[in-house]
């Protein structure tokens, strides 16, 4: 089965993952205490600008302890909400995990859709990697080892930095250490006929352009492709589809789909220090 196969309701079921979310709004609530606990408790400086857009900023929770003097490594996230919604404010929990075990973290922001298109919302999370590899030093955090991760949109920005030429920029081909997308929109076609896209507003040329499935990592770094085993098929296959990629391109590629998570349990278990996710985030930094 593909997705043109589906009719519209099938569709909207498949790859619109707040058609099928059970009690999303308790959820959600639940998050956005744990991150506001989390801005309260522990260290950290918020609405740092790195680039001229509206929403072009980031929050870092430098680490508690670097654990060197060349700095701590730095857990860059990128949130999700289909490029239209959420918030870095959102998922300030996950800092939970890493600040203590030794990480800086970085959560960012930027435009959304529609006020701004795709195609400006990767060259803004593509200028947060290039700034934090600039800036992070200033928050104890060692540019030298950078990781990125994110969930559902999130996850697309981030394998979409794994094909950004970095070089080109002026910046090391390997900026980036070690990535982790998360239940990521890996495929951007499907979109074209869901109800998201009133506001993402992509363009068939664009959604070709812009998938990850067409723009593989252009260099081999330490990847884990995560999903929620409790996704519906056709978003898990997304995953899938993107790990295989990677590994016919010579990448090694880890691929975990965790049972019984759905798409919004996955993005809570990277704040979760007992989940098999976060412990794996961790090992690949060394932690």
């Amino acid at each position: 089965m593909t997705y043109q196969d589906l009719s519209p309701e099938a569709l909207e079921l498949e790859f619109n993952p707040r058609a099928t979310a059970k009690n999303l709004d308790e959820r959600l609530a639940a998050s956005a205490s744990a991150s506001a606990e989390a801005r309260a408790g522990l260290d950290c400086v918020l609405d740092v600008r790195y680039g001229p857009g509206e929403n072009e900023t980031l929050d870092i929770f430098p680490a508690a302890d670097p654990g060197s003097d060349r700095g701590s490594p730095v857990q860059l996230f990128i949130h999700g909400g289909y490029w239209r919604a959420m918030d870095k404010s959102d998922y300030s929990f996950i800092a939970d995990v890493f600040q203590p075990a030794g990480a800086t973290t970085v959560l960012i922001n930027y435009d959304l859709c529609p006020t701004v298109t795709l195609d400006t919302i990767v060259e803004q999370s593509n200028r947060s990697i290039a700034w934090i590899w600039r800036n992070i030093a200033d928050y104890g955090g060692d540019p030298g080892r950078l990781y990125v991760s994110g969930n559902s949109a999130g996850g697309h920005l981030t394998a979409m930095a794994l094909a950004h030429d970095w070089e080109g920029e002026g910046l090391p081909a390997d900026i980036i250490k070690g990535a982790v997308p998360i239940t990521g929109v890996m495929d951007c076609e499907p979109v074209l006929d869901i109800t998201v896209n009133a506001e993402v507003r992509l363009e068939p040329e664009a959604a070709r352009r812009l998938s990850p499935l067409r723009n593989p990592p252009r260099r081999a770094l330490p990847l884990l492709v995560a999903v929620g085993g409790a996704e519906p098929r056709l978003w898990i296959k997304m995953s899938e589809d993107y790990a295989a990629l990677c590994r016919e391109h010579g990448i090694e590629c880890e691929y975990m789909a965790m049972p019984g998570h759905d798409h919004f349990d996955i993005g809570r278990a990277v704040g979760d220090p007992r989940s098999p996710l976060a412990q794996a985030m961790l090992r690949m930094m060394g932690l």
